[in-house]
């Protein structure tokens, strides 16, 4: 059996009080202590440093700190976990170039430039992947991009994270996007080396 997809018997929801409770114990195993080198390199050298920016599934929000410090003036950044909306309104204090929001993505209303993906789409039921795809597409402009990382790997384990392959990722993905580049990861961090690809997909 596919250990990525949902087991009959596992009826976790992955709501609020789920992420909640992995704060609350500390099962942060996503969280990897700074910003992902691959997205760091990649927003380097992106050009526009004013354009609408979404982190969904943020957690501590290395990234975001990380925009800040290169110079971008309009970063949105969710988790459904109040616990960490909490952290990020203290951490965030100083700026008012990032917009804080304790929100559930798919019930989300925006328009973004651009949205950064960094352990948020394996986080979701593998049954939930077309949705999330629709969701994506819907809070982009046109010629908007979803940039970041996925893993190229299964998980022995249930999930989350759920993992997946490129070639399950392209058909789920070219309904919603006009472009999409999905490359092996030459950056990533060495625990995860071989087993991510970076992509890049325009709507």
């Amino acid at each position: 059996m596919d250990k990525n997809r949902r087991d009959p018997e596992f009826q976790n929801p992955l709501n609020q009080d789920f992420w909640n409770d992995r704060w609350e114990n500390q099962q942060t195993g996503w969280d990897i202590g700074y910003a992902s080198p691959a997205i760091v390199e990649y927003m380097k050298q992106f050009p526009n440093k004013d354009a609408a920016i979404l982190i969904p599934g943020c957690g501590n929000a290395y990234e975001a700190e990380s925009l800040i410090e290169m110079g971008f003036t309009n970063v949105t950044v969710m988790d459904i976990a109040d616990i960490a909306v909490e952290r990020l309104i203290e951490k965030f204090h100083f700026t008012d170039h990032i917009q804080i929001l304790c929100e559930d993505f798919f019930q989300h209303q925006g328009k973004y430039d651009l949205i950064l993906e960094q352990t948020f789409f394996c986080a979701h039921l593998p049954d939930r992947r077309e949705e999330l795809a629709q969701k994506l597409a819907s809070l982009l402009h046109e010629n908007g991009q979803w940039v970041g990382l996925l893993f190229n790997r299964e998980f022995e384990k249930q999930g989350p994270p759920f993992g997946g392959f490129r070639e399950d990722y392209i058909p789920l993905f070219e309904s919603y996007f006009s472009e999409i580049k999905i490359e092996d990861c030459f950056n990533s961090i060495p625990p995860r080396a071989g087993s991510e690809v970076f992509v890049r997909m325009r709507k």
